[in-house]
C-alpha cells in the first residue's frame, strides 16, 4: 500500500492539493495511479480541498487521530515548528502517511512542499 500523507495551511484549493500530490509523485518517479490512500490529522478534517482531492482521485481520505500521529513521528524526516504546535508531531503529511500504511511503513522521502501544501508519501512494509 501506498499513501499520500497531506498537510495544508487553511483554505487551499483542490488543485493545490492535487498539485502537491503529483510533485510529490513525479519526484519519486511514481504515477498518481500508485497510491491507494490519502491521509491527514484530525485538524484537517474539514479541510475541503483535501475531501475534494480524495474525490477527484476516487480514493479514501484517511483522517488519522493525534495518538497516532504522535505514534508515527519519530520516523518523520522533516521538522516544521508549526506542526509540531499544532498537531503534535514535526510533520503533519508525513506522520499521517505513516501512519495509514501501517507497520514497518517507510517514508519514500521528505515531504515535498508546494506553496501551501505538504505532500508525504509512505509504502507499507508488506509492499514489494
Amino acid at each position: 500500500m501506498m499513501v499520500a500523507g497531506i498537510g495544508s495551511r487553511k483554505g487551499v484549493s483542490v488543485e493545490d492539493v492535487l498539485a502537491a500530490i503529483e510533485t510529490a509523485l513525479e519526484a519519486h518517479g511514481l504515477a498518481m495511479t500508485a497510491i491507494s490512500a490519502l491521509a491527514t490529522a484530525t485538524l484537517k478534517k474539514d479541510e475541503q480541498a483535501i475531501a475534494a482531492a480524495g474525490r477527484a482521485l476516487n480514493l479514501p481520505v484517511i483522517i488519522v487521530d493525534d495518538s497516532a500521529l504522535q505514534a508515527t513521528s519519530p520516523g518523520t524526516l522533516s521538522i516544521s515548528s508549526l506542526s509540531q504546535d499544532l498537531a503534535g508531531t514535526p510533520s503533519v503529511s508525513e506522520a499521517s502517511a505513516l501512519a495509514v500504511a501501517g507497520a514497518g511503513a517507510k517514508l519514500l522521502g521528505p515531504r515535498t512542499l508546494l506553496g501551501p501544501v505538504t505532500c508525504a508519501i509512505a509504502i507499507s512494509g508488506d509492499a514489494p
